[in-house]
């Protein structure tokens, strides 16, 4: 009992350390789904990353997910994370789901199509690793989405994926 109420403990710390890491504004308001408008006329999000995600969650469920080590990033996604003001990589606990999700808030616009040219190399990691592996999660990972709004890069692999796009262009909403 003891160690499993250490290792819990572990994670929160972890997650604590990592989400301070991350970025520090503290406001927490969210808006309703609509994609509309141009970049210009969009809202950029007063949360964090962090904060973003876990909106998302929750009000949409997932399997269980843990932040992406930060000194995977560049590993895993193709591309230095000092390009990013702040980011958020949930990535499944368990190897045996492709679910993930990404929200990268680029420093400079310029930057974007490396982002995205890492999180599609990314995507296709991941489908190869489950292609001939489980072929539910191979076909769950074929349907990832990839939306940009602003300078914020948004990657999802859900069976959710467009409710959680959904909930992602809400915070880009006018009030």
């Amino acid at each position: 009992m003891k160690k499993g109420y250490f290792s819990i403990m572990l994670v929160i710390v972890l997650g604590v350390v990592l989400t301070a890491c991350s970025g520090a504004n503290t406001n927490n308001s969210s808006g309703n789904a609509n994609g509309n408008g141009s970049k210009e006329e969009q809202k950029a999000p007063t949360q964090t990353t962090k904060e973003m995600i876990d909106a998302m969650l929750a009000k949409i469920e997932q399997p269980a997910l843990m932040e992406m080590p930060v000194d995977m990033v560049n590993q895993m996604y193709y591309f230095d994370p000092a390009q990013l003001e702040q980011y958020t990589i949930m990535m499944p606990m368990m190897n045996v789901k492709t679910n993930e999700i990404a929200i990268f808030k680029v420093k400079e616009a310029s930057q974007i199509a490396a982002i995205e040219e890492g999180v599609k190399k990314r995507a296709a990691d991941i489908q190869k690793q489950f292609e001939t592996y489980l072929p539910d999660q191979y076909e769950n990972a074929k349907n990832y989405k990839l939306v940009t709004k602003g300078n914020y890069v948004f990657f999802v692999i859900s069976e959710e994926a467009d409710k959680l796009v959904n909930e992602f262009n809400a915070f880009f909403e006018q009030k």
